[in-house]
């Protein structure tokens, strides 16, 4: 029997915490229910600390705001109650006072949606539409536990990738200040003893002191100049022209992991979108805004002109030609069904689970190859100076 620690509410708005023992995370929620109380979050204890000590964003709020009133809302608590416990259990200073205003707003007479919507630094136009939707058809309970399902996939998705891309980065940059140590520390004391020595150094050895001694005596007008490149090339990347040519960039360096990342993304947030009640139209242009990918997105939008026109929406994707054939297929057999919306989120789930798999291929290529490098760099550096070394012996005392 596992042990798991909840945070719940009681109907007068206390917190509580705790622990309890059941076989499952769903069995602990409805003890949690029995005994008259609300549960906002659940997780094993160790979970509890790792999320403790995990960086705040906007987005991890948004979930967590999300999970908590989506439980509230659909034990019965009316939304303006469920709003004022959110903004006292809230655990960021920030979100508290959004809490705080959306309710101010929802008092004065505004609707749910329209109160989220004085706040898109938290609350994506995506996720405003979805809960205007459920305002309209008075499922908004409904609509939070798929946006929470779609932030938790997503979350999970991301941090997926984010966590494989940790070991080159760190890699690459201990490689780097290795390297910079032997050239600017090491060498300069062998340089001294060549010197007064004299005698004939081997070619790779003259070369590396040369370039000690530059990177000693001219390291600032190395690093003015990667300073200028970098400043430069992020002003040219915030233009249009320079978005689009790093996106074809990226299309031609890593085309599968990306068009299964910009696939599972955009079937995700469409299929979501369906589900909740959206037209096809606007639920297709949403999800075309969430896509990264320029040269993609640009690709959807002749998907629309398609839907108007009553073709549908596998035909129109099946000639933009932006998403693998398997994506498509089942795309079309979704249509045919009349499941589309369901289908859409099994495509996402495949290509999620793909993804997964092409990014931990693609960071075995990087890893050796980077550890390769950076063994080739190191190992000539040390086999140049071995070489000036057994130069020097070899002269006559």
């Amino acid at each position: 029997m596992a042990v798991f620690s909840y945070r719940a509410t009681t109907m007068e708005g206390a917190v509580v915490e705790g622990v309890i023992e059941a076989l499952s995370e769903d069995l602990a929620v409805d003890r949690l229910r029995n005994a008259g109380v609300i549960p906002l979050s659940l997780a094993a204890p160790q979970q509890s600390r790792i999320k403790k000590i995990s960086f705040k964003s906007h987005k991890r709020d948004l979930l967590n705001f999300t999970t908590e009133l989506s439980a509230l809302i659909n034990a019965g608590l009316p939304l303006d109650r469920s709003l004022n416990i959110m903004g006292e259990i809230s655990e960021s200073q920030e979100m508290k006072g959004v809490v705080h205003a959306v309710l101010t707003s929802i008092r004065e007479g505004n609707s749910f949606s329209d109160a989220l919507k004085k706040h898109p630094q938290i609350f994506p136009l995506l996720y405003v539409n979805m809960v205007r939707v459920g305002e309209t058809s008075g499922v908004v309970g409904v609509v939070l536990e798929r946006l929470h399902e779609f932030l938790e996939t997503t979350s999970e998705l991301k941090d997926h990738v984010v966590s494989a891309m940790i070991y080159p980065a760190i890699l690459g940059v201990t490689g780097g200040i290795s390297i910079i140590v032997l050239l600017t520390f090491v060498l300069p004391r062998f340089s001294v003893i060549f010197s007064e020595i004299g005698g004939s150094l081997p070619l790779t050895t003259q070369i590396l002191l040369y370039l000690s001694s530059a990177l000693r005596t001219w390291w600032w007008i190395g690093a003015a100049i990667m300073a200028g490149v970098i400043i430069v090339c992020m002003s040219w990347m915030k233009t249009e022209a320079g978005k689009i040519h790093w996106d074809v960039l990226k299309l031609k360096m890593m085309e599968d992991v990306v068009r299964k990342l910009e696939t599972a993304r955009f079937c995700r947030t469409f299929g979501t979108l369906l589900q909740s009640g959206i037209s096809v139209l606007q639920a297709l242009n949403n999800s075309r805004d969430i896509i990264g990918n320029r040269i993609i997105a640009a690709g959807i939008e002749s998907v629309a002109k398609g839907v108007r026109e009553g073709r549908g929406i596998a035909a129109p994707l099946a000639e933009a030609n932006v998403f693998p054939a398997l994506a498509l297929s089942m795309i079309k057999v979704g249509e045919e069904t009349g499941r589309l919306d369901s289908m859409l989120l099994k495509v996402a789930g495949t290509y999620e689970k793909s993804l997964k798999e092409s990014v931990k291929r693609f960071m075995g290529l990087i890893e050796p190859a980077m550890i390769l490098g950076m063994g080739l760099i190191i190992g000539f550096i040390i086999i140049s100076m071995l070489l000036a070394i057994f130069s020097i012996m070899d002269l006559p005392f």
